[in-house]
């Protein structure tokens, strides 16, 4: 079976009918230097990149820099940067496929075999923007990170290496900044990494001119992205393979939703027109209301439902929404909670929770609440608690929904070993992994150990939990009801299992008192 590159795209080999396959685009410039190569990239911006093309809208390229030591540079480079993409989902309310080789990238660079290549594209005038996606945990402070290193340890590290030595090379020309959009999923994740690379530059020694021109000639926007990408089909790709004709190592595929919200000057419509090709691109000067909407819907519904589900035997997100009492749970949850405690458009609000469930539902995306549980602790205070407290503030009670889902995160926990990060608990179904971070894996041990088995043990651990000001930032004993609340869903967890309990509050018999 052929591979795919560009020999074969410019061949006369015959694509399957289903499959768009254009021209290799070698005449095309490189215009953005990427920084990651990974499944999610591929299938966001460097398939947005290449719609633009399509339509004559850009007219260029991207180079991609490998950001860790072991990646997919190499078969980057043998397949010419080309792969196939494969998104799945609905679209009013039918099911669609689309399958296409995208042709964005020109090549790939590994910094860590020849680190110089990459610097040289800091010499190129046509590559003026900079795109990223190195994980959460790619835009960090590293102190120990060194600009005469061959590369620098940190992606931040590396970008203010390079951004020094375009300075360097154009003479500290104003006009020669650099834009710079990340992708990282953290919060301000632009003002993040600008900070950063300005902290770097002062502890470099660097020149001050340098650091005024990293500061003003450059633009650090700050953005939002959506659309769940599971990467390589393992289990299928034979079948698409067979299909196809040929062998693709990168082979890649996504949803169809796609969503991406960046905050900065309207001028860049026109640099970058994804809007105008027709994309879910949204420039706006305050992703603010964009990120609250997708944290408490999107993720807060992810986190509110995950250990409901997981410890009622139900493994996936899909299972879920289908499921005849967790579905309920969720859009309960999201409908009759999380919405009204949220001071955002309402008509926004359902429109994207109607968008949320249909994603939910997609049968091509098999999420699992096993992966969803990893790091649950923290999650719940940045995705749940927020819209817990925001309800409690407008309503005046407690939130039976958004409060059973904390009650059955402690319920995750009871029982169980831990081992660093791991965490062994059971479920009628089994044995089971999660990880997280060791000070929650102990916090919800010690929680639990506060039950003597008397009366009010149960009590004492609702008490304890909420009693955690360092994890939560507040004492959550305080807020009115909300310990009854807590005490009463465990003691129905713990006495008569999860499903009943669920069955309970479903009913709205559930135990506690409003506020």
């Amino acid at each position: 079976m052929p591979a795919l590159n560009k020999t074969l795209l410019a061949g006369d080999f015959s694509f399957p009918p289903d499959l768009e396959a254009g021209p290799y685009p070698g005449h095309l410039p490189e215009r953005v230097i990427q920084f990651g190569e990974g499944n999610f990239l591929r299938a966001f911006v460097d398939w947005m990149f290449h719609q633009l093309n399509k339509k004559g809208m850009f007219q260029g390229r991207v180079v991609v820099v490998q950001p860790l030591a072991r990646g997919l540079i190499d078969k980057l480079n043998q397949q010419d940067g080309l792969y196939t993409l494969i998104l799945r989902g609905y679209q009013d309310g039918q099911m669609i496929e689309k399958r296409e080789i995208i042709t964005s990238i020109s090549r790939g660079l590994n910094p860590y075999e020849d680190w110089q290549a990459v610097l040289r594209c800091a010499e190129d005038p046509k590559i003026d923007t900079v795109i990223s996606n190195t994980t959460e945990a790619g835009i960090i402070y590293d102190p120990e990170d060194s600009i005469t290193a061959a590369p620098p340890r940190s992606f931040p590290g590396k970008l203010t290496a390079y951004l020094y030595h375009r300075f360097c090379h154009f003479k500290g020309d104003p006009n020669k900044g650099m834009l710079i959009i990340p992708c990282e999923l953290i919060d301000r994740n632009g003002d993040n990494l600008k900070a950063i690379t300005l902290r770097l530059a002062g502890e470099w020694g660097l020149p001050g001119e340098f650091q005024q021109w990293l500061k003003e000639a450059n633009l650090f926007l700050n953005t939002l992205v959506d659309r769940v990408v599971p990467g390589y089909p393992r289990e299928e790709a034979g079948k698409l393979y067979a299909h196809l004709g040929y062998q693709d190592d990168l082979l890649d595929t996504g949803e169809l939703f796609h969503l991406w919200v960046i905050e900065g000057p309207g001028y860049l419509k026109k640099k970058l027109p994804f809007e105008e090709a027709g994309l879910n691109v949204i420039w706006t000067d305050d992703l603010t209301p964009y990120r609250t909407r997708k944290v408490r819907i999107l993720n807060g519904a992810h986190t509110s439902t995950a250990a409901v589900a997981f410890l009622s035997g139900v493994d996936t997100v899909r299972e879920a929404v289908e499921h005849p009492r967790i579905g309920r749970f969720m859009e309960d949850l999201i409908f009759k909670e999380v919405i009204p405690a949220t001071d955002l458009d309402k008509g926004m609000l359902m429109e994207f929770a109607g968008e949320v469930l249909q994603r939910f539902r997609n049968p091509y995306i098999v999420h699992r609440w096993q992966s969803i549980l990893l790091n649950t602790t923290s999650k719940y205070k940045t995705r749940v608690l927020p819209t817990l407290l925001d309800y409690v503030a407008k309503k005046k009670e407690i939130p039976e929904k958004l409060t059973f889902s904390l009650a059955a995160m402690a319920a995750l926990f009871k029982d169980g070993k831990t081992n660093g990060r791991q965490y062994q608990g059971q479920r009628q179904q089994g044995d089971f992994i999660i990880e997280d971070d060791p000070e929650a894996l102990a916090f919800w041990q010690a929680a639990w150990r506060q039950n003597k088995g008397t009366p009010g043990g149960v009590r004492e651990v609702a008490a304890y939990i909420l009693g955690n000001t360092g994890l939560w930032g507040q004492d959550l004993n305080t807020v009115p009801g909300l310990t009854e609340k807590l005490e009463g869903y465990l003691q129905d967890i713990v006495s008569g299992g999860m499903a009943a309990a669920l069955e309970k509050v479903l009913a709205g018999s559930g135990a506690g008192n409003p506020a």
